[in-house]
Order: C-alpha cells, then sequence, then structure tokens
C-alpha cells in the first residue's frame, strides 16, 4: 500500500515537473536565472540589463518557448554564470554530488566513532581501598572527621 501511494506522489511531482518545463512562468524563471550586472536573481534586480532580461523571457514564454529553451537562448548569449543552479552534467555534476556524499560521509564517519567510543574496553576503576591498609586507615580517619 505504501509503495503505491509513494508512486502517487512521484508521478504528481513528475507531472508539475513537465508542466514547468513545457510552459514556464516568468515567475519561476526569473528565480532560475542571475542579473549579469549585479549578481542577484531576476525577482531581486532592477538593473537595466535585469528588466531587459525579463522582457526577453516574457517574449518567449508568450511565443510558446520551454524553459530548457529560454534558458540556452540566455546562456547562449550570457554564459553558465547567468543560471542560478549550475547544469546537472559533467564537472557541474561534482557540486551536486559533493555537498551530500559529504554529509552522509561526515555522519558515518561521527557514527563509526560514537561506536567505537562507547564499546572501548572496561570501564577504568580506581584503586580499591581493601588492598591498601593504609588507604584504608586514611579513609577511616577522613570518615571519623565527620561523625
Amino acid at each position: 500500500m505504501k509503495t503505491i501511494a509513494l508512486f502517487l506522489v512521484a508521478l504528481a511531482f513528475a507531472a508539475t515537473a513537465g508542466a514547468s518545463e513545457t510552459q514556464p512562468t516568468l515567475a519561476e524563471l526569473e528565480a532560475e536565472i542571475i542579473c549579469p550586472t549585479c549578481q542577484t536573481t531576476l525577482d531581486q534586480s532592477d538593473a537595466p540589463i535585469a528588466r531587459r532580461m525579463k522582457t526577453f523571457i516574457a517574449a518567449r514564454i508568450a511565443a510558446g518557448d520551454t524553459k530548457s529553451e529560454i534558458k540556452g537562448q540566455l546562456v547562449d548569449q550570457f554564459g553558465e554564470a547567468v543560471l542560478a543552479a549550475p547544469p546537472r552534467e559533467g564537472f557541474n555534476l561534482l557540486v551536486w554530488v559533493l555537498p551530500p556524499a559529504g554529509l552522509v560521509g561526515g555522519a558515518l564517519v561521527l557514527g563509526l566513532l560514537a561506536w567505537r567510543w562507547s564499546r572501548s574496553g572496561e570501564p577504568v576503576a580506581g584503586p580499591d581501598p581493601s588492598e591498601d591498609p593504609e588507604i584504608e586507615r586514611r579513609l577511616d580517619a577522613e570518615l571519623a572527621r565527620f561523625e
């Protein structure tokens, strides 16, 4: 039953992702494109080039271009630095893979160290006063002071 529910949720998200690709919105693309002048996303920029880019994106959406086509045209014009998130291919794939791998690796190392620390040998006991008569005498004298 859980498998079917997970499948339906995944299917619902896939449908919205597909709709986003074929029918992008201006607000969606403004959040994914960087202004070359001020290095912020277009939705936060009011630079002249950002306004021209917003106009260009709106015109391309009205013409029926997909999100990939619009981004591709902007990358051709301004370079990959215009994308807020690097593409998931080639060397840029490291940006997407290394942080989660580092978190998982760090968690594993911490877990292993905690496990080893909790299993490290017998508990250390102090000296047994019954083994040394001098220590036992001093202990009795100290305790007698408090009575």
